[in-house]
């Protein structure tokens, strides 16, 4: 009885409980290229009801940080905001080029506890 009486509790929770996570659009994309570089913009979001600070960062397939070029590089969204970023990555060489550009919270200095959410897209460019 107890079991079915928590399980009853925890899905009425679940089900009236909004739920929020920070996002970024797009989370998917094949550019083309016919410069040593190409570039993508994506729009990180902030669902909660507070600001928070975004980090842009750039990995390569099997998320290894690579060097890339992120305008800009942080910001601070504020409740229910969204921002463009620009991301330039170079093909090194390269004729195809995967990467993952993730948004990642940044915990405020002044606050003594933070939770680092990040969220990935996965981006795959082809250079001619």
């Amino acid at each position: 009885m107890h079991k079915a009486f928590l399980l009853s509790l925890f899905t009425t929770v679940a089900a009236t409980s909004p739920v929020s996570s920070q996002s970024m659009s797009p989370m998917r994309g094949e550019i083309r290229s016919v410069a040593d570089s190409f570039a993508l913009r994506v729009h990180p979001r902030n669902p909660y009801k507070h600001r928070i600070n975004v980090a842009v960062r750039v990995y390569d397939a099997d998320f290894r940080p690579i060097d890339a070029n992120v305008t800009p590089p942080v910001i601070t969204l504020g409740a229910g905001g969204s921002r463009s970023v620009l991301v330039v990555v170079r093909f090194d060489g390269a004729r195809k080029r995967r990467v993952r550009v993730c948004t990642e919270s940044v915990p405020f200095s002044d606050k003594g506890f933070g939770i680092k959410a990040q969220v990935c897209g996965k981006f795959i460019a082809y250079r001619f």
